[in-house]
């Protein structure tokens, strides 16, 4: 009936000139702007049955997120059991190949000009980043060949989005969320270009680090399904290799594979077991080929999705089973150099020769002097941390912003019914560093340490319990383990605990001090050994008085302590 509707009030007859979107009408180097590529998809709406345009949520911009979702046979519901592929667009809006392109591929699939996928929905966020995409300019990405004028890599609140998947800082994380978890798709993809160094592809790809999947779905997915995306995009003549992350300095000496930890797309998305990628097309290669070969490699994911869309599916269920209560869990990882790999390489001579501005030697690559030749390549990583999962984590109604983020995240909990007495697991934070510049709004730590104490405590009716045993286990551990990389604590959500909020005069503790001594005898004990083997203890008369207070019954209890727990039992 829309359909009709449409047609009646426009009185237009669309060509398919028409259809053409801002890119595909220019000369090759032109990019849509956010108004006009929101008016497109509205347009698409209005005219095709398969395709839906939704606002979900605000973004910091103060404009709403948009959803387009294909469906072929018009059933738009996310329950019913098709698999589903996420598209986002324009994280960093400087890099617009997967806004062009995903237009072009929404408009190509409502018009059967490629093939249909029966078993499987397309859901594509047009721009993520849309207060960057407003802040347009032909000069923020001096490196980049195209398009003649973009948007900016910050927000409307100069956050990097690429960046925000778990300290959340922004709305449009946060929007995003809602919609990840309404969605629930079996892929992702987050389309990008890519800088650094130069060399012959216009594509390449970051594969999510497919250790962190677990062992079903990660050798699922890096052993049958990128393999065989990346036979069908040569079949194409596009070659594709693992994203060059290489800066100031020759590939041809061999790389890394990114790491994508959970604030990066990716790996946030691994966390509830799907398959991601991130295409990056190379900043150097003319803007209309980078387009063509981002709209060619969505359109081989669908395919391959469409027919493998019950494997796909079946393989994340039984990868949920993989992470439960009493199981080791790799909490950090490294690249493991045992396992190297030759990747044919075609790439460009490396040289250097005297800059022009510093007189200094200055790397830059030779295009007359291409070469294709055997390199390594190291795209394995071992972990380096466990720990155990525990059955639970209690967080106090008090943590409520923690609470929050969970609850955003679909994790599921109940609260205690009443004041309860509970046998956990609880940590101290023993050691920790801080950035000493900011990263994102947030001078982060790293290197964190803990000790760990099981006692009895009382937690009160309305703290929240958050099994394990449940689909975003993943996302529970790698926020609430201290340690690790991208955890609540790391990215400053508990540094009250931090600061310690009372002390004591000297002059009144020194004979306090002497009378903890005298009625602890093994205190007193330890405390003569430390000064025994210390020198720099035994003098510091401050330092004595301090260790004194803070092995006694007066030294306030949530210094330091983090008031998260884990129920192991």
């Amino acid at each position: 009936m829309k359909k009709i509707l449409f047609l009646l009030l426009s009185n237009i007859c669309f060509s398919q000139t028409e259809w053409k979107t801002t890119f595909e009408k220019g000369n090759g180097n032109q990019s849509v702007t956010y108004e006009d590529c929101i008016a497109y998809y509205q347009k698409l709406d209005a005219y095709f049955e398969t395709i839906q345009m939704q606002e979900m949520g605000l973004t910091d911009s103060g404009k709403p997120l948009h959803l387009v979702i294909f469906s072929a046979d018009k059933d738009f519901n996310f329950k019913s059991g098709k698999a589903k592929i996420l598209i986002n667009n324009g994280i960093h809006p400087g890099e617009p190949d997967g806004i062009d392109a995903s237009m072009s591929l929404l408009r190509d699939l409502a018009m059967n000009k490629i093939k249909i996928p029966k078993n499987t929905q397309i859901i594509v966020i047009p721009v993520y980043n849309v207060g960057g995409m407003l802040n347009r300019s032909a000069t923020s990405r001096a490196n980049q060949n195209g398009p003649e004028e973009y948007g900016f890599r910050g927000n409307a609140r100069n956050f990097d989005l690429n960046r925000d998947f778990i300290k959340s800082d922004t709305k449009n994380s946060r929007s995003f969320q809602q919609i990840f978890h309404w969605v629930q798709p079996d892929v992702f993809l987050d389309n990008h270009v890519s800088n650094g160094a130069d060399y012959q592809y216009t594509f390449t790809c970051i594969a999510t680090q497919h250790e962190r999947l677990g062992s079903i779905l990660g050798n699922y997915f890096i052993n049958e399904m990128y393999p065989t995306l990346v036979k069908d995009m040569q079949k194409k003549k596009i070659d594709v290799v693992p994203y060059v992350n290489i800066h100031g300095a020759k590939p041809d000496l061999g790389y890394e594979q990114f790491t994508d930890t959970p604030r990066y797309a990716t790996g946030y998305t691994t966390l509830f077991h799907t398959l991601g990628f991130v295409p990056e097309t190379h900043m150097l290669k003319p803007y209309k080929d980078r387009v063509k070969v981002t709209y060619e490699f969505m359109v081989s994911a669908i395919n391959y999705v469409d027919s493998h869309s019950n494997l796909i599916q079946s393989k994340r269920k039984e990868a949920e089973k993989e992470f439960q209560a009493g199981m080791d869990y790799p909490l950090a990882w490294a690249i493991d150099s045992s396992k190297v790999s030759s990747l044919n390489f075609k790439g460009y001579e490396g040289k250097f020769k005297p800059s022009e501005v510093s007189g200094k030697d200055r790397l830059y690559y030779d295009r007359n002097q291409p070469f294709t030749k055997p390199i390594p390549f190291y795209g394995n990583y071992k972990p380096t941390q466990f720990i155990k999962i525990p059955k639970a984590y209690i967080v106090p109604q008090a943590q409520w912003p923690i609470a929050e983020l969970l609850k955003l995240n679909n994790l599921q909990f109940y609260q205690l019914e009443k004041d309860t007495i509970i046998e956990v697991e609880s940590y101290k934070i023993l050691e920790y560093q801080t950035a000493k510049t900011a990263y994102e709004g947030h001078y982060g730590h790293y290197n964190t340490k803990i000790s760990k104490t099981s006692h009895k405590l009382k937690f009160l009716k309305g703290d929240y319990v958050f099994p394990t045993d449940q689909f975003g286990v993943k996302y529970l551990l790698e926020t609430l383990e201290p340690e690790a990389v991208d955890s609540f604590f790391n990215w400053n959500y508990f540094d009250a605990i931090l600061q310690q909020k009372e002390y004591f005069s000297a002059y009144v503790f020194e004979d306090m001090a002497k009378e903890i001594l005298n009625q602890n005898p093994e205190l007193k004990a330890e405390f003569e050994r430390k000064k025994n083997q210390d020198k720099s203890f035994s003098d510091n008369g401050a330092a004595q008085l301090d260790w004194i207070y803070k092995h006694s019954v007066y030294y306030e209890k949530a210094h330091m302590h983090y008031p998260v727990y884990r129920i192991l039992n």
